[in-house]
């Protein structure tokens, strides 16, 4: 098995599904923009051949270095995990005739609008929405959404650039401050819990399933840098609160006609129960979100997931044997850690349960949490009840303190 790999040393979590590559038995070949000595040692060591390249932007000129690069060698597969680079993967699998998301597949998981329409489709509920390239288009859009709105690039990642807009002054606003984004999605804002719909295909096929919940909604958390994020992967997936999700998510890859890898979607769960979706992208989620779901089975995905790409199965137990709690801390204050406070009297009493930490080491600056999802360091705690992983949760949330100064 011969595996074309994109960007294989960024972002961080990269060099992981490179290892698991490896670890399956696939002969990788990487292509970046880093120097080969740049990538941390575990990729070097998993990786067969590799080829820098200057620039990705130029999406031609990398199909043909990658061509001559490889002088007829067979490949297999094209694997890309960084959304920025998914076109590209795209006309690298078109250019080699082998298998996974095509341009026109990929522009559906890429583009907002067009994802939407396709799961209206289906006759699943998604928000209210509309394009907009203009501000008057903007305007129109808003008008058939009604507010409140929440406004966002029609090809993004994350909460970059998005905004709830309340009123015509808030939109006006929203406006002002994407005026560098040349198109955007207006939609409407579903009030209601946020979480995750996750899973690993392969032929179509759902090998492993995971609802994540995020406390508070990641727009809260763009808007105030003193709150600790909490993901939740939950064990058991039949309960009230996920299980709308489970069935939509279902739906949803059914809908688009995902075969392999994983996906990323994320959905709402409204008062009355009702579960909306919200976006989906045929990559693995971010901010350590599969280091949790590996801690609540004792599996790798990133294995997991490499094995389902390059042969269709998922041999390991996937049994969820916990909820796992991944929190976020952000420093308080500015300059140099100085302290982790209350930490050890967390560890004291919920030592057996943590599962990991990291925390920005003491003496070394703060983290901007702007730029880096993970803050100033995480920890993972885990136990098979829910009412005592989200209480432990809110323990390390409320009593532990990064102090800069």
């Amino acid at each position: 098995m011969h595996v074309v790999y994109l960007s294989p040393g960024f972002p961080a979590e990269m060099p992981l599904f490179v290892r698991g590559l490896a670890q399956v038995g696939a002969s990788v070949l990487g292509v970046g923009d880093q120097p080969r000595g740049a990538l941390p040692p575990e990729v070097r060591d998993a990786l067969s051949d590799y080829l820098q390249v200057s620039s990705f932007d130029d999406e031609t000129q990398v199909v043909e270095k990658v061509r001559t690069w490889l002088r007829g060698r067979h490949v297999d597969r094209v694997e890309c995990l960084w959304e920025r680079l998914m076109y590209l993967a795209a006309r690298l699998r078109e250019a080699f005739h082998v298998p996974g998301m095509s341009r026109e597949q990929t522009l559906v998981f890429r583009d907002k609008e067009r994802m939407k329409q396709e799961v209206e489709k289906a006759g699943l509920r998604v928000p209210r929405h509309a394009r907009a390239k203009t501000k008057a288009e903007a305007w129109a859009a808003v008008e058939r959404v009604g507010y409140p709105a929440i406004v966002k690039p029609i090809d993004g990642a994350g909460s970059k650039d998005t905004f709830r807009c309340n009123d015509k002054k808030e939109f006006e606003e929203a406006l002002q401050r994407t005026v560098h984004v040349p198109e955007l999605s207006v939609e409407e804002f579903i009030e209601g819990e946020e979480l995750t719909y996750d899973t690993v295909c392969a032929g179509g096929r759902i090998l492993f399933e995971n609802v994540a919940w995020y406390r508070p909604k990641p727009m809260i958390l763009a808007q105030n840098p003193w709150i600790s994020m909490q993901n939740i992967v939950l064990r058991d997936l039949t309960l009230e609160l996920p299980r709308p999700g489970v069935a939509l998510g279902r739906a949803v890859i059914k809908a688009l006609g995902f075969e392999s890898g994983f996906t990323h979607m994320e959905w709402f769960r409204t008062p009355s129960g009702e579960a909306v979706f919200g976006e989906i992208g045929g990559r693995p989620p971010g901010a350590r979100l599969v280091h949790a779901m590996n801690y609540a089975c004792d599996i790798d995905l990133f294995r997991g997931w490499a094995e389902a790409v390059c042969y269709g199965r998922l041999s390991q137990d996937t049994t969820k044997k916990y909820n796992a709690a991944m929190i976020f801390k952000r420093a308080q204050g500015d300059g140099v850690v100085r302290e982790h406070r209350g930490l050890q009297q967390l560890l004291h009493k919920y030592g057996r349960h943590v599962a990991t930490i990291e925390l920005t080491p003491i003496g070394e600056p703060r983290r901007d949490w702007r730029k880096v999802v993970v803050g100033d360091g995480w920890i993972v705690v885990r136990h098979p009840e829910l009412h005592t992983t989200l209480e432990m949760s809110e323990h390390f949330v409320n009593d532990l303190v990064v102090v800069a100064g």
